[in-house]
């Protein structure tokens, strides 16, 4: 049986999944063959199978750098419900417990122990695991490894002298966010070859797109909660003020909402966040602080309360929605105060100043994605380098928007960057097309250009939001990592030849115009033809389980494993044994449980 063939075991028998997911196979059979990997994978893709799966024909231990605690125990206690030895070494265990692990990976006893970048570069710790048969260094979120990433996280750094004093273990790095430049510095600090790289598109087709401005924020997120009776969501809120003001709101309108920054008090933040992934139905409003370490794949929506920081964080938080692969709900608000607060956050950090020009350039992506005068979800690609038909799924494409013919207004802004090389970022050409002489403009002397002045119909804010729409038309491209200079692309040239045309929005949405189109939102049916009353029964047991044992409800069972069973109606072990994520360590600790609620339910016992 050849190893890829044996993966296929593993994946039937111990996670109780049918096939692979797109993108799983490629990476498996890269790190089965020996290989360096770098994989870049949406969020719900699989990604954690990819070195799991392995890890399980192999002797010696896998070591997963997780940067979050809570990431880790989740992973784990998900693990040992399928069986797997594994653990993680982290300061939230006691001291007997960290012995114990200390003492199992000495045995060889754990596939899997997960370790904290701050954990691991402490001499003991790399003393024990060059002792320990390390066959794997995984690194998940690799991105915070990247000064550009949108995360960094400084104690990654030392991720590559770890490597070569685990005698150049092979190495797997992962994660759902990385645009160009952030994946060439993760290639560059930990790997000493160039890797195998797996870009596995950055499409989400189950999440709807919907980005509004604000006009009353409160009513508008209440609106979209009460679309969402009964399931669990998340809320992002931009300071701890207003998560506390939020969860009073919701709960005052009927749901179980809950709290949580970085300033609640430890024990509370916690006992938040577990009722969270223990119960249905939760809503948690939260900061940023909120998220990463979160595996639950069944939340069905996402709202941001303000702008996120920029497209690479505000992809990472509307992918908590829809893990599962399921239908998902995301709505982002927007309103010139977010922006202002974005651009004096990047103006007051203590980054250097080459990291704020990039961090500019990145909100000033995000603004784009917001104005997009098509669909979100092509301007939302166009920044990870990817194409794609229109979605039919975000509120551009469902909605529509109102448009203008910008054909002249696109060919003054085209002219603009033609005529001064394309060299120049968006407020020199602004500038330019206003007839504003700047000291840079008569410097370069582009105040005897043909194009200077010609624009003085628009404002600078007008002419900063036309800019801002070519690009997400493709009509220009943005190189982040060099002073934010546009570009003409082949679209554009068509376009300042008269070849074609292109229609923009108006500066801002209005409210929705009566009788437009709009979808019907996520509701218990999206999950298919599941008899109700059924899967809502195998979700108060799947509660009461999750309660007794302390994990999260999906380390029961996600959700498409509750709704194949409410579906399929299985009457013996050996059929529940074909239903998605049953293997069989959940099989022989569930099975019988979970039938029992399924024969009751159709009034056989």
């Amino acid at each position: 049986m050849s190893d890829l063939d044996r993966v296929r075991h593993v994946l039937q028998a111990t996670f109780g999944f049918g096939a692979f997911r797109p993108g799983q196979e490629d990476v498996i059979r890269a790190v089965l063959s020996g290989d360096d990997v770098l994989a870049i994978m949406p969020t719900g893709s699989g990604k954690s199978l990819c070195y799991q799966a392995p890890a399980l024909l192999r002797d010696g231990v896998t070591v997963v750098v997780s940067p979050l605690i809570a990431l880790m125990r989740n992973q784990v206690a998900a693990l040992r419900a399928f069986g797997i030895p594994a653990a993680a070494l982290n300061s939230a265990n006691d001291y007997a417990e960290n012995r114990s692990i200390l003492d199992q990976l000495a045995r060889s006893a754990l596939r899997l122990v997960y370790v904290a970048p701050e954990r691991l570069a402490r001499p003991e710790t790399r003393e024990l695991l060059k002792r320990s048969k390390v066959n794997l260094l995984a690194v998940d979120e690799a991105h915070c490894i990247s000064q550009w990433g949108h995360d960094f996280r400084p104690e990654y750094m030392t991720l590559g002298t770890i490597r070569d004093e685990l005698d150049g273990v092979q190495v797997l790095a992962l994660t759902a966010t990385a645009d160009a430049g952030t994946r060439a510095d993760i290639v560059a600090k930990l790997f000493p070859n160039p890797p195998k790289v797996f870009v596995h598109g950055f499409d989400r087709p189950n999440l709807r797109l919907a980005m509004r401005p604000k006009m009353s924020a409160r009513r508008q997120i209440a609106d979209f909660v009460r679309e969402h009776p009964g399931m669990s969501g998340i809320v992002y809120c931009n300071s701890r003020r207003e998560t506390e003001e939020l969860a009073d709101d919701l709960r005052q309108d009927g749901r179980n909402a809950l709290p949580y920054h970085a300033g609640m008090d430890a024990a509370l933040r916690s006992k938040n966040q577990d009722a969270f992934l223990q119960e249905d139905g939760v809503v948690v409003t939260a900061t940023v602080a909120f998220g990463m370490g979160i595996d639950k794949p069944d939340v069905r929506f996402v709202c941001h309360a303000g702008l996120p920081k920029n497209v690479e964080s505000y992809y990472q938080e509307i992918g908590r929605a829809g893990r599962d692969g399921l239908p998902a709900d995301t709505l982002t608000l927007y309103g010139l105060d977010d922006i202002r607060l974005r651009r004096m956050q990047i103006e007051e950090g203590e980054a250097a100043e080459d990291q704020k020009r990039v961090e500019k350039q990145r909100l000033s992506a995000l603004i784009s994605l917001c104005e997009a005068p098509r669909c979100r979800r092509q301007t939302l690609l166009a920044y990870f380098g990817e194409t794609t038909a229109p979605c039919g799924n975000c509120d551009l494409c469902i909605d529509g928007v109102e448009v203008v013919d910008g054909t002249i207004p696109a060919q003054k802004a085209l002219s603009a960057i033609a005529r001064t090389g394309e060299r120049f970022g968006t407020e020199h050409l602004v500038s330019l097309l206003c007839g504003d002489s700047t000291e840079a403009i008569v410097k370069f002397r582009h105040d005897r250009l043909p194009t200077f002045g010609v624009g003085k119909e628009f404002a600078k804010p007008e002419w900063r939001s036309i800019f801002r729409q070519l690009y997400a038309s493709q009509v220009i491209s943005l190189d982040i990592s060099k002073y934010g200079r546009w570009t003409i692309t082949e679209q554009g040239r068509k376009i300042l030849r008269g070849d074609a045309r292109i229609e923009l929005r108006k500066p801002a949405l209005g409210p929705r115009a009566a009788g437009s189109k709009r979808r019907a939102r996520t509701t218990p049916a999206d999950l298919g033809d599941v008899d109700p009353a059924l899967f809502e029964a195998l979700r108060q047991r799947r509660r009461e389980r999750a309660k007794e044992q302390g994990v999260p409800a999906y380390v029961i069972f996600p959700d498409r494993s509750l709704a194949e069973m409410s579906r399929l109606k299985p009457s013996t072990l050996e059929a529940l044994s074909g239903v998605h994520g049953v293997g069989e360590a959940k099989l022989a600790q569930y099975g019988t449980e979970f039938l029992g609620v399924i024969r009751q339910h159709l009034g056989l016992d």
